[in-house]
């Protein structure tokens, strides 16, 4: 019996050795790949810069670290990547032209638009661009309109129909549960609550989103003509006749492409272009990875990413809560960080959200305004700085946004769900109550807000409402008049907002740190990104911890629903005060 257990004991040490030595391998492993990762690529001579255009594209996006070791990915790419990938490329002498493989592509038309423009700077050093895909969605072939070349496969479409808004109304569905949402809004166009109570769209927010739709239209018909040597005209009959069905070959024959090829027929094109039958493909991680031509000499410029919707603290606990957050008093920290650096002179912020906590909106306000005392602060807005991203951005020295951003939302409203039908006459829940003062019980799931309540959260979201409403006439300069005309809760593209003083020019990222430069009187100068991404083993360690990867099933599979359900899910969570959006952005 001595024997068994001394080999029993000595096989527990025996694994508990091997799984330590095993350990310490993956650990070692890791370090191995996260160096090799980092590691600037070295760019061959003839090669082409490969611009996949699929999966989702966020502002910034943080390589999964189990791809590496071939575990199944999402394809998520960010813009910031992408963008720093197209500079580079321009001036590598290695690099000869860029090849764009379309697919289905999600991202806003503001980013799509930067891209783009990004394309068009590339396009000045005389080098060439080539388009393909078997089907081009209507953004994809927004994007893929600037190149020299673009081609199509035989059996191809491209799908080219005009733009639709379609917003979710689930009142009806919500009764049938017994659960009805109790509203209070400022503003005839804050219309954010409108899914939960209507119907249909109130004829001011039909107004809007008319306008918005238009307006983004007309962008994009307006540089897909310049690019295809096409008239607006013609790309609006285009669509009407719903282009979409229409044979490859008279695609051709309307100039919306140049040549029908099979992909692997591509590669005979490139070599051509090349002058040579070899050539080295560069994916964007790389090339953005590569060593830079342009010396990082002269003062710093910040440029600080802030996108998702704005919360005090993080939301999590749920297969929901992967999205990524402007977090109130995290940011204000990061802010308060780059304000006490001597060595940044300048802070570009970033914003793509649709807003969220109109109290931890109010407190990135605070924070813009004390890094305005120490250094210029220059505001570019993504898709979309909206309600509570435009209440942080309005005291900013200066606005740059794409004529396709979504900006503006001057309002608030508070929502509180009344969960008391489906508790009590559906579920036959009873309540008993002992209570010390009237409104002890205000929020409880025993009953609805009466009168008083009502009226008292109404003055609540009225004095944050007057707030808001002061913060925009302070920072943009205007009479608190004048922001009420605009206030409402009205949404605008960039290009309504410049003519109404919302915002100071129009432009991507490298105009707003033009301007920041400007204002710090900076000759020389490069940009730095913040907050900075989180190494190899953090992120391996956080995947392994979170729902992440479930959340970017559920993006893919719900598409425009996803905002709507996750709102539904975490509505209880929220303040009761919101700077939103007015509505969910569903535009197809």
């Amino acid at each position: 019996m001595k024997d068994f257990m001394k080999y029993i004991m000595a096989t527990v040490v025996g694994i508990c050795l091997v799984g330590g030595v095993v350990g310490c391998l993956g650990v070692v492993t890791l370090i191995g790949i996260a160096s090799a990762n980092d590691a600037a690529p070295d760019i061959q001579d003839n090669s082409v810069l490969l611009l996949k255009l699929s999966g989702v594209m966020e502002e910034r996006a943080e390589e999964n670290p189990w791809s590496m070791l071939g575990g199944d990915m999402l394809s998520t790419q960010g813009l910031d990547e992408t963008l720093t990938a197209i500079r580079k490329a321009k001036t590598n002498a290695c690099v000869k032209g860029i090849y764009i493989e379309a697919g289905a592509f999600t991202t806003d038309f503001a980013s799509l638009q930067e891209i783009r423009n990004a394309l068009v700077d590339f396009k000045k050093s005389g080098k060439w661009i080539v388009a393909y895909a078997d089907f081009y969605t209507q953004g994809a072939y927004y994007l893929s309109s600037v190149a020299d070349k673009l081609y199509l496969n035989p059996q191809g479409k491209v799908d080219w129909h005009g733009l639709c808004a379609e917003p979710i109304f689930v009142k009806d569905l919500l009764a049938k549960v017994g659960i009805r949402m109790q509203v209070v809004k400022v503003g005839k166009y804050k219309s954010a609550t409108e899914m939960f109570t209507e119907d249909c769209m109130s004829e001011p927010n039909r107004q809007q989103v008319q306008a918005y739709i238009n307006s983004l239209w007309n962008n994009i018909c307006k540089e897909v003509a310049a690019s295809r040597k096409l008239t607006v005209a013609q790309l609006n009959t285009y669509a009407d006749g719903l282009l979409t069905f229409e044979e490859a070959q008279a695609l051709k024959q309307k100039k919306m492409v140049d040549g029908l090829l099979y992909t692997d027929q591509v590669k005979g094109v490139i070599q051509k272009l090349l002058k040579e039958d070899d050539f080295h493909q560069v994916t964007v991680t790389d090339m953005a990875k590569s060593a830079d031509n342009m010396l990082q000499e002269g003062e710093q410029i910040a440029v600080y990413y802030a996108y998702g919707d704005i919360v005090d603290t993080p939301v999590e606990g749920s297969i929901m809560g992967g999205s990524h957050q402007i977090v109130a008093n995290e940011v204000c920290k990061d802010l308060r960080k780059l304000a006490d650096d001597d060595d940044v002179k300048a802070v570009v912020i970033r914003i793509n959200s649709g807003g969220g906590s109109a109290y931890a909106s109010e407190q990135l306000w605070h924070e813009v305004e004390m890094l305005k005392t120490k250094k210029p602060v220059v505001v570019s807005m993504g898709g979309m700085a909206a309600s509570g991203g435009y209440y942080m951005s309005c005291n900013a020295n200066w606005i740059v946004a794409q004529p396709t951003t979504l900006t503006g939302s001057i309002g608030i409203f508070g929502m509180i769900p009344d969960c008391s039908q489906l508790l009590t006459d559906k579920l036959g829940i009873k309540y008993d109550q002992v209570k010390t003062n009237r409104h002890a019980d205000m929020g409880t799931a025993s009953r609805p807000m009466n009168n008083e309540e009502v009226a008292l959260l109404t003055a609540h979201i009225e004095r944050g409402y007057a707030l808001f409403r002061n913060r925009v006439a302070n920072g943009r300069k205007l009479s608190v008049e004048k922001v009420e005309e605009l206030a409402q809760g009205h949404v605008f593209t960039g290009e309504d907002a410049l003519q109404k003083k919302l915002v100071d020019e129009l432009g991507g990222l490298d105009k707003a740190v033009v301007k920041a430069a400007a204002l710090a009187k900076l000759k020389t100068y490069y940009t730095s990104c913040y907050p900075e991404k989180s190494d190899l083993l953090s992120r391996f360690l956080e995947e392994a911890s979170s729902n992440s990867y479930i959340d970017e099933h559920l993006k893919t599979t719900l598409g425009h629903y996803y905002e709507p359900v996750m709102l539904l899910r975490n509505i209880s969570n929220t303040q009761p005060a919101q700077a939103r959006l007015p509505f969910f952005v569903n535009v197809k």
